[in-house]
C-alpha cells in the first residue's frame, strides 16, 4: 500500500504542473446573444479556484455570456482546495461540489459546467448523482470522464513501455480495495483494462460504479439525471500525454484486457448497455465532439470562447 501511495504521489506531483493558465487576459466582448444561464468552472489536479489562472478563465466566460460565473472549490482556501484534489475521494469531492452549488442562489435555475482535466470528474459526477439544479451544458476540456489507464507522460505502449507497464501492474494490483480507494482521488478514476473484469474492480472501483461496470450494474437514477442535461461538448487533446488513452476524453477507452485497441464511445459497453444514459443522450443529438491540436490543457482564449459561443445552450 505504501508503495502505491508513493507512486501516485510522484505521478500527481508531475501532473500538477500542467495548468490552463493564459499569459494575459485580453479584452473579451460580451456575446451579442448573451446567455440565459450562469457558469460553474471546475479546476484540474494541482490547481485551485483561488489561483489567478482559474479566476481569469471564469471571468472570461462570465464576460462572454454576460452572466454570473464562479469557480466552485472543494476547499475554502488555496491550499485546502489544492490538497483536496488529491486526498479527498472522487465521490466525496462531488458531494462537497454539490453542496456548494446548492448553497449559491445564483445557480438555482441551472448552470453550465465547464471542467478542465480532472475537474470534469466533478461535473460528470454532479450530473449523474444530483443534477439539481441542473447542468444545462457540460463543456468538458480534456476530461478524465471515462477514467485513465496510464499515468502522466507514461504510455505503456511507448518508449518507456516496460517501466510504465510495471507501474500499471503494481498500482493495478493494489488500487482496487476499499482502503486504497479511500486514499486518493486519482485512484478512483484509475481504470486498468487488464483488471476491469476482476471481482475487486467491480466491487471497489468508483469509476466502475460510475460507468456501470460494477456489480450493481445499471443505475436508473444516473440515467434520469444524465438526461436532464441538454448538451455535452467533449474536447479532446490530439497529443495528450496526461490522459491515457485520450479517447477517454470522448467517452471511449481501451478494450478490456489490453492496452492497444482503443474503443470509441459507441463501441464501449457503457454506451451499448446505456448504463448511465450516454447512448440516450447521443441518440437525442446532445453530444458534440471537438479537438485541440496540442497537449493536455493547451488551448487558446479564442478556442475557449468559440466553445462557449457555439456549445452553450440557451
Amino acid at each position: 500500500m505504501l508503495r502505491t501511495i508513493a507512486i501516485f504521489a510522484a505521478i500527481t506531483s508531475a501532473c500538477s504542473q500542467v495548468l490552463p493558465v493564459f499569459t494575459s487576459l485580453n479584452t473579451v466582448e460580451q456575446s451579442q446573444d448573451g446567455s440565459q444561464y450562469p457558469t460553474v468552472t471546475a479546476h484540474g489536479m494541482g490547481d485551485s479556484c483561488f489561483n489567478e489562472g482559474m479566476k481569469q478563465i471564469t471571468e472570461m466566460i462570465a464576460t462572454r455570456t454576460g452572466q454570473y460565473g464562479v469557480c466552485v472549490p472543494t476547499g475554502d482556501s488555496r491550499i485546502v482546495d489544492t490538497e483536496r484534489g488529491f486526498f479527498m475521494t472522487m465521490d466525496k469531492s462531488v458531494e462537497v461540489f454539490a453542496e456548494k452549488i446548492r448553497a449559491d442562489p445564483k445557480l438555482a435555475n441551472g448552470f453550465n459546467c465547464v471542467g478542465f482535466s480532472q475537474g470534469n470528474s466533478l461535473c460528470r459526477g454532479y450530473i449523474q448523482k444530483y443534477n439539481d439544479p441542473p447542468v444545462i451544458t457540460f463543456l468538458s476540456v480534456h476530461g478524465t470522464v471515462s477514467g485513465v489507464a496510464g499515468f502522466p507522460n507514461c504510455n505503456p505502449d511507448g518508449l518507456l513501455g516496460p517501466v510504465c507497464r510495471e507501474l500499471s501492474h503494481l498500482c493495478g494490483d493494489l488500487s482496487y480495495t476499499k482502503t486504497t480507494q479511500d486514499l486518493l482521488f486519482q485512484i478512483n478514476y484509475f481504470r486498468d483494462p487488464m483488471r476491469v473484469n476482476t471481482d475487486a474492480y467491480k466491487k471497489y472501483s468508483q469509476i466502475a460504479e460510475w460507468n456501470g461496470e460494477a456489480d450493481t450494474g445499471v443505475n436508473e437514477t444516473y440515467k434520469v439525471n444524465f438526461g436532464k442535461t441538454k448538451a455535452f461538448a467533449m474536447i479532446k487533446a490530439e497529443k495528450d500525454t496526461m490522459v491515457f488513452p485520450n479517447e477517454g476524453e470522448w467517452w471511449g477507452h481501451f478494450a478490456d484486457g489490453q492496452l492497444k485497441e482503443v474503443l470509441t464511445m459507441k463501441e464501449t459497453a457503457w454506451y451499448k448497455n446505456d448504463t448511465f444514459g450516454l447512448r440516450t443522450a447521443d441518440e437525442a443529438g446532445k453530444i458534440t465532439f471537438n479537438t485541440t491540436s496540442g497537449n493536455h490543457l493547451q488551448f487558446t482564449q479564442e478556442e475557449l470562447l468559440w466553445w462557449v459561443d457555439n456549445y452553450f445552450v440557451e
